[in-house]
């Protein structure tokens, strides 16, 4: 096999316990006008009160904007932009979880390039670099702050959507797993299990030619040498760690391996792309309402079952990882982990109604750049199957 590898990511990525004190510093070479966006939530926090106290210690000016609403609506980021044109900053920050920073990439591209977000939906429609980015995650599981990802909900389209360019990579990074501790057990599975669905579909993803120019092409070109590396160390760090997070809050040993797990997926996924379960959820989130890394996760299983016979060497390597036996434990094992920390088992669980199975298959297949990202294909009947195991929870179906 020849060797290939890409990897996108940060200028500067910079993890540990209370790096966030080094956000002045970090700001201050940056810019002069911040805009910091974050959820209404976070504005009255203590960590974030004291970050915006230090970068006006750093001598610059600073407007919040609390307005992110979960799975930022199109209209929201576009409101947001405008909103900040008078105060006309040139540093953004995206304090929060991956709908903070989704926003503050999206406020970025708008403030630097104009239009409206409808403008830049797919890949590589970012004309050009945006205004500096600072990314400073307080959940563990999107990976936005190392991705070329803004993800928005679009009510025209009743799905979500993706803008993708690297040029929405945050030009720097913080990652604090102190800023994770007060993070409820639920939201802390919610988002481990989004994290480990991103790696694992990552590491499966289709390999393919390494053709000249393909990384220029594409902006997700399925698995490579590099993305393997991130996503395999971002496995096992997410088995280690996940489930303790979730049972005590405070092992910071915990924290930190599910956030740095996290960030190392954003890393594998950012360039090697997802798959199906990505996929399915976009049509059942948008009928069930329920979270993202619930649906994934909730689906995974279902989907690593059915890519199984083109995968028996990555569920080996997984295997290895983890420190099960074999490739034939590791569908069963991540399954269990993902009951015990709470994650729906079927779509039924999830609430979706059984008489919508073929308008999701449908809608599914409907999203190419990741039913081609996963490594076995899924025509419309298959995918009409492997829905309905998902519904029934009966991955025998699917042998």
């Amino acid at each position: 096999m020849q060797l290939f590898g890409t990897i996108r990511a940060p200028r500067e990525l910079i993890f540990g316990s209370g790096q966030r004190h080094a956000l002045g510093r970090i700001a201050e070479k940056l810019g002069r006008r911040a805009l910091v966006v974050t959820d209404s939530r976070l504005a009255s926090d203590v960590d974030f009160l004291a970050m915006v106290a230090q970068l006006k210690e750093h001598g610059l000016s600073v407007q919040v904007d609390s307005s992110t609403l979960p799975d930022v609506p199109v209209d929201s980021a576009a409101a947001s932009a405008e909103n900040a044109r008078d105060f006309a900053p040139d540093l953004i920050i995206g304090v929060g979880g991956g709908s903070c920073l989704d926003m503050a990439k999206c406020v970025a591209i708008l403030l630097t390039h104009g239009g409206k977000p409808q403008d830049y939906y797919g890949e590589y429609k970012v004309p050009a670099p945006v205004i500096p980015l600072i990314a400073v995650p307080t959940t563990a599981g999107t990976g936005s702050e190392v991705t070329p990802v803004a993800v928005l909900s679009d009510s025209e389209r009743s799905l979500k959507v993706g803008i993708s360019s690297p040029y929405i990579i945050p030009t720097v990074s913080i990652c604090d797993p102190d800023l994770t501790a007060t993070c409820p057990p639920a939201l802390t599975a919610i988002a481990g299990a989004d994290a480990l669905t991103h790696a694992i579909e990552a590491f499966t993803a289709i390999r393919r030619e390494a053709v000249s120019g393909i990384a220029q092409e594409r902006v997700f070109v399925g698995k490579n040498e590099f993305s393997d590396h991130f996503a395999l160390r971002a496995i096992t760090l997410l088995w280690q760690g996940l489930e303790a997070a979730c049972k005590d809050g405070s092992d910071r040993v915990a924290r930190e391996k599910v956030m740095m797990g996290a960030t190392l997926a954003g890393l594998a996924f950012g360039v090697a792309g997802t798959a199906a379960a990505h996929a399915i959820q976009y049509p059942v989130g948008a009928l069930t309402h329920t979270a993202h890394g619930s649906g994934v996760a909730c689906l995974m299983p279902y989907v690593m079952t059915w890519n199984a016979p083109t995968i028996p060497v990555e569920l080996e390597k997984i295997a290895l990882a983890t420190g099960l036996a074999g490739g034939h434990d590791v569908i069963p094992a991540i399954a269990v982990l993902f009951t015990r920390i709470g994650i729906p088992a079927t779509l039924r669980d999830l609430g979706l109604a059984e008489d919508r199975l073929d308008w999701v298959a449908e809608q599914s297949c409907g999203i190419a750049r990741l039913i081609q990202n996963n490594p076995r294909p899924l025509p419309l009947s298959d995918m009409r199957r492997l829905v309905g195991a998902a519904y029934s929870g009966d991955r025998s179906k699917l042998n």
